[in-house]
């Protein structure tokens, strides 16, 4: 029987030093996907290159599109430059074979849009994890639209037919960011507007990359607060382009909080994009305390912002989380949990369900694992309850195959008394390789 992976994290000194993190993992799926449906050569530069985006690239090519991966030594670990052979709206071709998302849901909900509109049949599948993760949520609106399309009880494998699709309006109960651009890209395939309307603000890298390459698109916030995305009719053709991805912020995260818990540390993160559906967790550490600093710089791409963060040790306290605060954070609360733990007082998270349908069952994880460690945390049904700060102790703790989950748990062994080992900490490569050489670097006592 082969050796479950393992990593090794003791309570470390000072954590120091400046590092250049991979490309948006949200942006890269995005800029690959629209690329593949542009005319022309497109170069995507600091694209992120890991299990989740390989998975877009791999079905990117089922579909008949061209794709060259470039190696520069001046991009980070995990990153590359990306030249795309886009055909254009109509240009893909029929798969062979049905398009493996792996563990990807954000590959399997984009895609889904874009293969709702093409006059061939075609199948979305992964593996046993992501079929068990509620697709129905980007099903039904498509449907709604025109889409044919059938599944096993809203979860893949999820199978399309070519369909019709008409104008359309939604209204999401929940905002998200991927159903929102799944509908979208349908609809900028097909005749018509399309409307989104979604409860509070989610990410719109999607809206502001077809802005950019000529697409209108209107948003505004309705007088229920509720956020409206309005995609009018007439896009015919996308130009090829040419662009740098900002850094990653939610890796990011993890560093920001190693370097806020672990004494004497200062750790510097430049170009992190800074997209307001992204800084939930900036904005959070800073009401409780924490030292980050955001030092806006000139935009290296005309459509997002950007920005060097900095983060030193401080001390942290309680706060209450709910509400949009909850959309824009979203996939941090692994890393906030572990800060939480080391903050004065009690911390509550509330409106936060969503966190049970993503890579793992995050409250129930968050709650188990950060346990053997000794946190005090309590899961609600939409949330949790910290009380801090508490003295962790190192334990065996499992990433459960949640990327998140055990990078956050690599953090808190940062700041724990003896040994904490990471068990299926492989998984950490879907979206941040070299996460624990990076860790490393910074001077913290590792081995893998």
């Amino acid at each position: 029987m082969a050796e479950t992976p393992r990593l090794c994290i003791r309570s470390s000194g000072s954590l120091r030093g400046t590092v250049e993190l991979s490309g948006d993992k949200s942006i890269s799926h995005r800029a690959l996907l629209i690329a593949a449906l542009a005319e022309g050569e497109s170069r995507v530069e600091n694209c992120l290159v890991a299990g989740v985006t390989e998975a877009m690239i791999d079905c990117l090519q089922d579909l008949g599109i061209q794709i060259e991966l470039e190696a520069s030594p001046s991009l980070s670990g995990g990153s590359g430059r990306v030249i795309v052979q886009g055909r254009g709206f109509r240009g893909l071709s029929r798969p062979n074979r049905p398009l493996d998302c792996r563990g990807s849901a954000t590959t399997m909900r984009l895609l889904a849009g874009v293969l709702a509109a093409q006059p061939f049949p075609s199948t979305l599948d992964g593996n046993d994890r992501l079929r068990q993760r509620p697709m129905g949520r980007v099903i039904q609106p498509l449907v709604a639209k025109g889409a044919v399309i059938s599944s096993r009880q809203d979860r893949a494998p999820l199978r399309f037919q070519p369909g019709s699709l008409r104008p359309s309006s939604h209204r999401l109960t929940v905002a998200s960011a991927q159903v929102k651009s799944a509908l979208l890209l349908a609809g900028l395939l097909s005749k018509g507007p399309t409307a989104v309307s979604e409860p509070h603000t989610s990410r719109d890298h999607t809206e502001r990359l077809l802005r950019w390459l000529g697409a209108e698109i209107e948003q505004r916030v309705e007088p229920d607060g509720r956020h409206m995305v309005f995609l009018h009719d007439g896009v015919s053709v996308l130009p090829a382009f040419d662009l740098k991805l900002p850094a990653d912020p939610s890796s990011a995260a993890f560093l920001l909080v190693a370097g806020t818990l672990v004494p004497d540390s200062r750790i510097e993160l430049p170009g992190v994009c800074i997209n307001p559906g992204r800084v939930g967790l900036v904005d959070v550490l800073t009401r409780m305390g924490a030292s980050v600093r955001v030092e806006p710089v000139k935009e290296s791409t005309e459509w997002e912002p950007v920005a060097d963060l900095q983060a030193q040790t401080g001390e942290l306290k309680g706060i209450t989380i709910e509400g949009a605060q909850v959309t824009s954070m979203i996939d941090e609360f692994p890393i906030f949990a572990v800060a939480a733990t080391q903050a004065s007082g009690l911390t509550v998270v509330k409106d936060a369900a969503e966190l049970r349908v993503k890579e793992s069952d995050r409250i129930q994880a968050l709650c188990e694992e950060l346990g053997k460690l000794g946190a005090r945390i309590e899961q609600q049904e939409d949330g949790f309850v910290v009380q801090g700060p508490t003295r962790l102790k190192g334990n065996l703790v499992n990433g459960r195959g949640d990327h998140r989950l055990a990078m956050s748990l690599a953090i808190a062994g940062l700041v724990a008394e003896g040994e904490t080992v990471v068990e299926g900490w492989e998984v950490i490569e879907d979206s941040f390789p070299g996460f624990p050489a990076t860790l490393k670097r910074l001077g913290a006592d590792v081995s893998w």
